[in-house]
């Protein structure tokens, strides 16, 4: 398979071929989600809806993938509110999802022998889903940002317990140094701000490691890594959590940053508010504070190589036709110049009103 245009043969009649495989009657509705690293379809079932997710070829191994389903599985089954893969019945009798620990490494893909979360069909490895509904949080009140706050205190103390073997864990270096490489060697980067990028893309990383090593040798644990208000679903039962395809060992902060906007002081007083809730199940390390802004700078640089990377997959050019202008890239030197500035102030401090 081509894993530059990874979905050309990812027709209809594959996709449903794809859950009938795997025991699933379809009736034949098919409807796309919004997702771009990998594809992911609402099928129509007799009893409902299902979500297919199909996982893009050559990103993550079959280990890595599997270390995502067993961390939902078990965030599930500790009533922390996420949305884990469906585990077929066939794999249910006996020992059910996962062996017994005295049997093969359960984070191993030869621990699921034919399969109870991910299957292939076709060349394509995908997984099955309940369809979940609710709306983006809007955050808007103290009294959900606690509660956000308590959910993510919840599963930061599971993921404390042990570390992904078969995951990334969250460093400068491939989110930073090797975007910028990327992003130097695709040829996007009109000629007139190739020194620009890259003088101020290395003063923003030469700062985000000051920050890093500002906050000191944090714990790195298991964390949902792209925590932001599309990943999660609000119902009047509070959020829950979906696509955990960016899960990786890193600092608790990478999971709260992204629900902060506005002034500081506004997200001084947002901070607040979600600490109060996780620090009812998790102490917080404050020197984390330090990577707000590190972080911050990591996402805008890694974004930009991400695109450069999929470039050749034909959903980006129609999805982000602006990443090839010349305005995308004097934003983005901007962006960047605004970021150097803002790595330099303090710490955000926490505020109670």
């Amino acid at each position: 398979m081509n894993v530059e245009v990874p979905y050309a043969r990812l027709s209809p009649d594959v996709i449903l071929a794809a859950a009938e495989s795997v025991g699933f009657e379809c009736d034949g509705s098919i409807i796309a989600l919004a997702s771009y690293e990998n594809r992911v379809y609402q099928l129509g079932t007799p009893d409902g809806f299902i979500v297919a997710k199909f996982y893009r070829p050559g990103r993550w191994s079959d280990d890595a993938i599997l270390e995502e389903h067993r961390f939902a599985l078990d965030l599930a089954a500790e009533d922390i509110p996420v949305v884990p893969p469906i585990v077929l019945d066939r794999h249910k009798r006996g020992q059910g999802p996962f062996p017994d620990e005295k049997g093969p490494d359960p984070f191993s893909a030869d621990a699921f022998s034919a399969g109870a979360t991910l299957h292939e069909h076709d060349g394509y490895r995908f997984a099955l889903f309940e369809r979940r509904g609710g709306r983006w949080p809007e955050l808007s009140t103290a009294e959900d940002r606690v509660f956000m706050g308590r959910v993510i205190g919840r599963m930061h103390a599971f993921g404390a317990l042990e570390p992904f073997r078969h995951r990334a864990t969250l460093a400068v270096e491939t989110l930073g140094w090797e975007s910028v490489e990327v992003v130097q060697l695709s040829g996007f980067v009109p000629q007139h701000l190739t020194d620009s990028y890259t003088s101020i893309a290395t003063d923003v990383l030469d700062a985000v490691e000051r920050r890093f090593a500002d906050a000191g040798a944090y714990r790195a644990l298991r964390i949902h890594g792209d925590c932001h208000p599309g990943n999660v679903l609000w119902t009047d039962g509070g959020p829950h959590f979906v696509d955990l395809d960016d899960c990786v060992n890193g600092p608790a902060v990478q999971d709260l940053w992204l629900f902060l906007s506005g002034t500081r002081d506004d997200m001084a007083l947002q901070l607040a508010d979600l600490l109060e809730g996780y620090q009812q199940f998790r102490d917080f390390d404050y020197r984390e504070l330090h990577l707000v802004e590190a972080l911050r700078s990591l996402r805008i640089i890694h974004y930009a190589a991400w695109l450069a990377r999929r470039w050749q997959d034909p959903a980006f050019p129609r999805a982000f036709p602006w990443f090839a202008e010349p305005k995308y890239w004097e934003d983005h030197v901007l962006a960047l110049r605004e970021q150097r500035a803002a790595l330099d102030e303090p710490p955000l401090e926490v505020l109670v009103p």
